[in-house]
């Protein structure tokens, strides 16, 4: 259990499915999870504040497909909103941005049309709305 915990943060959801994937009786994988959270080894709203952080920095993810990726995680709603809280407007579309200037650079062979479609595609794909796309793709490919 504790082997989950060192490469990375783990949501309580994770690790109940690990327990449960050993034959860990439900009563005893609850007192474990129980106590890990006591004494701060497992922490929804802290590890849903990081991912936020990671998954819009590193990987230039839109606000939807983080919140996605968090519900899958078992994250708490109001904790998900509370991460999320922190992103704003500006903050995806430098995100969006980001992703479509270093996409564009492999591109510069093929036909305008072609690059338009591919990368509003890719941040079709990291969750980002309609305007987000458009407006990025206007200042990407206007050079």
């Amino acid at each position: 259990m504790l082997r989950k915990l060192t490469g990375q943060a783990r949501t309580r959801q994770e690790l109940a499915k690990a327990l449960a994937d050993r034959d860990v009786p439900v009563e005893a994988a609850d007192a474990v999870l129980d106590r890990m959270e006591e004494v701060g080894l497992v922490d929804d709203r802290s590890f849903a504040q990081d991912w936020v952080e990671s998954r819009q920095s590193r990987r230039q993810l839109s606000r939807s497909a983080i919140k996605r990726e968090l519900i899958t995680k078992g994250v708490d709603r109001d904790d998900i909103d509370d991460a999320l809280a922190g992103v704003d407007d500006e903050d995806e579309l430098n995100a969006a941005r980001a992703l479509a200037e270093k996409k564009v650079r492999s591109m510069s062979r093929l036909e305008p049309q072609v690059r338009y479609r591919r990368l509003a595609g890719a941040l079709a794909r990291r969750g980002f709305p309609s305007h987000v796309t458009s407006q990025v793709l206007g200042e990407v490919l206007s050079d």
